[in-house]
């Protein structure tokens, strides 16, 4: 919610849900000019629980100008700011990049870049792209242990990423932009008080990374429709109080193909095993051992450019979790560990590929992949 400037003043408007006389307005609304009735509210806990009715009138707003395919760019469309992504979000075109595609799926043009109102704690990346404190930090060669404070900080991070990714899941159906489920992740994320993370780290243009079909991750948000028989993966961090929480799911979008569906059911369960297997005195090298077992007896296989990571006051930083079997990973986990584990698994080769926007990576033989992550606290048992 927008403070500062953009309170309402209470004289002249009512809240859009209880009537009270209101105080905040939905900074969505702010972005795309949006009459000021209907968009005003009394407090935080009656704009979330309004959120699942007044979101429609942001998604109407976008869709209004979203450019219909990648091949059309009218003026319009533009003005707007609907471009396509290059050089890792350092550039943008009016044209769709040369490419040899891997399989089906192109890029569309992307939308600007959306605003974080002035009272949202951001890191350091928000305003330059560039991460200082990140590559530089001893926690990029040993593994923290968090303190009883920094993991409740987490706990309440992470809760709040969860909220996130159930709001973007109530939106996704054939019809709906990926563009659409970012303007919802970034909405929440910034209606619960957080920044998200994704936003303009090392130059990402958007709030959150959505992977449709053969994209393994890191996928772009943009103007294409979602048709019925795809699936999309949602990758959502927030950044809340200092600390980062993140976790990303797989979704069928209407009717999908058995094939497809024995993909994803494969790869959750490669998340779920190799959660039980979290306890002080592991192998981190173990849970690659794990997920490779299971993927492969499947008929599946795993990413290898791709891992997990550490996590807390940092977005990435050690121990690197590798998801295949016979890796390298050093060290064993220790209670007071944060870290997540997001097997990528495909249905054809594991090798990936890099589109021209210099983030998606998709499948070499265009084929399908899908994902599941989740941040976790290595703890004793029973505790």
């Amino acid at each position: 919610m927008a403070g500062g400037s953009d309170a309402v003043e209470s004289t002249t408007l009512s809240c859009a849900k209880c009537g009270k006389p209101a105080h905040l307005q939905c900074p969505k609304c702010v972005e795309l000019k949006l009459p000021r009735e209907g968009a005003a509210f009394c407090s935080q806990d009656c704009f979330k629980v309004s959120w699942s009715s007044h979101k429609s009138v942001h998604s109407k707003s976008i869709s209004s100008f979203a450019p219909v395919n990648p091949g059309e760019q009218n003026a319009a469309s533009q003005n707007d700011g609907w471009l396509y992504c290059l050089r890792k979000g350092k550039a943008r075109s009016h044209e769709l990049p040369h490419f040899d595609w891997s399989g089906q799926l192109r890029p569309y043009p992307i939308s600007k870049r959306r605003s974080i109102p002035d009272h949202i704690d951001q890191p350091d990346w928000a305003l330059d792209g560039i991460p200082k404190i990140e590559p530089n930090s001893d926690l990029q060669h040993h593994v923290e242990i968090k303190a009883p404070d920094q993991i409740e900080k987490m706990r309440e991070t992470c809760r709040i990423g969860r909220e996130v990714l159930d709001a973007a899941a109530r939106v996704i159906r054939p019809g709906i932009t990926t563009d659409e489920i970012d303007a919802v992740v970034h909405e929440v994320t910034i209606a619960a008080g957080g920044y998200p993370s994704p936003l303009n780290y090392n130059f990402f243009p958007k709030s959150c990374c959505t992977s449709v079909n053969e994209v393994i991750c890191h996928g772009i948000p943009d103007a294409r429709k979602l048709e019925d028989g795809d699936i999309v993966n949602v990758d959502v961090t927030v950044y809340y109080k200092g600390v980062h929480g993140d976790l990303n799911e797989t979704f069928f979008v209407g009717n999908v193909d058995e094939s497809s569906q024995r993909l994803v059911q494969c790869t959750y369960e490669c998340l779920e095993k190799a959660i039980a297997a979290v306890k002080p005195g592991v192998r981190f090298r173990e849970i690659g051992e794990i997920i490779n077992r299971h993927a492969s007896m499947s008929g599946f296989s795993v990413v290898k450019s791709y891992c997990g990571h550490g996590i807390g006051d940092l977005f990435h930083c050690a121990p690197n979790i590798p998801h295949y079997a016979r890796n390298k990973a050093v060290g064993v986990m220790k209670a007071g560990q944060t870290f997540t584990i997001e097997p990528m698994i495909n249905a054809g080769v594991w090798r990936d590929r890099m589109w021209p926007d210099g983030w998606t990576a998709v499948t070499a033989d265009g084929k399908r992949s899908a994902q599941f992550e989740h941040t976790l606290l290595v703890t004793f048992i029973g505790t």
